[in-house]
């Protein structure tokens, strides 16, 4: 019996998903893992991963009509991975159901522990291939999306109806956006969102779009690129970047004209930032180490705290399944630190812009009205509608940017960010 076409790149699917769910590592760790594959493998074991994470609330809410009590995974081995991977190839990337059953029954034999559920296996994915597609439709896909503890923090900051919208739009693959360096044609073709952001739908292979040699632009979300514009003109004015990997604020600093001091602790990260500086041919200050141990003073500071990254999950679909309550909590404290820390590097008459890329208040808004209730040199700076290019909805009533993923939703949603503008008296 000959190896079914299509099993390494559901090897390599089930490896990271075990990764993620088992060891709680992040999805962007474990997909290098398909570098070895074929380009047609290494795409598929990508769809499967990611989508499998994308929806996996629902997933095993349809598996869970089928086999209400899970096996225990010392005596099951992967096999509560196997179903989801199945079903994910069934219900959402729409593979023919006897590919989707022989390859699940293939993986099940190459596990030790697996093999002995194999007819549970195969029996519980034929029900999904005939029944799962119509029990789509009596299931809260949005409520499913989202593990608990999201869900009701989500629910009780923002209410259901755009707690629902944000988990609908998490549900699509996002796009990808890119920054024009120079502002100038597209490259590649895209679609215009605001400022140098534009859009696309479907990129490919990053690395062999046009204008990518020629460091015409970089990756970068467009809630992302906001916090920048909250400095004003910064053409030859000095900015710390703190926190700055993976790059993109850096370089849009650097191509604005500022003279750029970027920190990161992150030595990996901070040769990301160094490479994409020479591919774009731009220019900063590169310093690793931890910012809550800097001193370098400067008119502006940029600080885009580590944080719990909830407002990203549109790109990153493992962070419900592998983080808590908990996580939110110490990124917090973290955050406060950095703050404290970037804060003392303001020149007087400077500004200080204090941006995270979470969902959660404790990381954002809790964060600056702590720091200027016991900051008394500090005031905010309010946004505008015209620095957000029209959109007053991305602007809280306190006058802080607040960006949610299901805004832009018929282009494709974006990341959700908060940022503050402080200035020194």
């Amino acid at each position: 019996m000959t190896e079914q076409a299509g099993l390494p790149a559901r090897k390599a699917a089930l490896a990271i998903i075990s990764g993620v769910l088992r060891s709680k590592r992040p999805l962007d760790s474990l997909l290098d893992s398909t570098r070895g594959l074929s380009r047609r493998d290494a795409s598929f074991a990508r769809a499967v991963a990611s989508g499998t994470l994308r929806h996996m609330g629902i997933l095993e809410a349809v598996l869970r009509r089928f086999a209400p009590r899970s096996p225990e995974p010392h005596r099951a081995g992967a096999t509560s991975e196997i179903l989801l991977l199945g079903a994910c190839e069934l219900l959402i990337l729409e593979v023919p159901a006897h590919a989707a059953v022989d390859a699940a029954n293939w993986l099940a034999a190459g596990d030790s522990k697996a093999v002995h559920f194999k007819p549970l296996i195969n029996a519980v994915l034929r029900r999904v291939a005939k029944e799962g597609e119509a029990m789509l439709g009596e299931l809260d896909l949005a409520r499913l999306s989202l593990p608990d503890w999201l869900w009701h923090r989500w629910k009780k900051q923002y209410g259901e109806k755009i707690a629902r919208a944000i988990a609908q739009v998490q549900q699509m693959p996002p796009p990808l956006d890119i920054v024009l360096k120079n502002g100038g044609d597209a490259f590649p073709q895209s679609a215009p969102l605001v400022g140098a952001v534009r859009r696309l739908e479907d990129a490919g292979r990053i690395e062999e779009l046009e204008g990518f040699e020629e460091g015409a632009w970089w990756v970068q979300d467009v809630a992302a690129s906001l916090p920048v514009l909250l400095l004003g003109e910064v053409n030859g004015r000095r900015v710390v970047d703190l926190c700055a990997a993976p790059g993109g604020k850096t370089l849009q600093l650097a191509a604005r004209g500022a003279n750029v001091v970027a920190v990161d602790v992150d030595a990996a990260r901070l040769e990301r930032v160094r490479a994409n500086l020479l591919r774009t041919r731009l220019s900063a200050q590169l310093i690793l180490g931890d910012a809550r141990d800097m001193k370098v003073p400067a008119p502006l500071v940029l600080i885009d705290v580590p944080c719990s990254a909830t407002g990203t999950i549109r790109r990153h679909p493992d962070l419900p399944w592998i983080r808590g309550a908990a996580d939110v909590t110490a990124a917090a404290a973290r955050a406060y630190e950095i703050l404290e820390q970037g804060a003392a590097m303001v020149a007087p008459e400077g500004m200080l812009v204090f941006a995270v890329c979470s969902l959660e208040r404790e990381e954002g808004e809790e964060q600056i009205e702590a720091f200027l209730a016991s900051h008394p040199d500090f005031a905010r700076m309010p946004v505008t509608a015209v620095e957000m290019f029209g959109h007053a909805d991305w602007i809280t009533p306190r006058g802080d940017l607040r960006t949610l993923p299901c805004h832009l939703a018929e282009q494709g949603g974006m990341d959700g960010f908060y940022a503050a503008r402080l200035r020194r008296n």
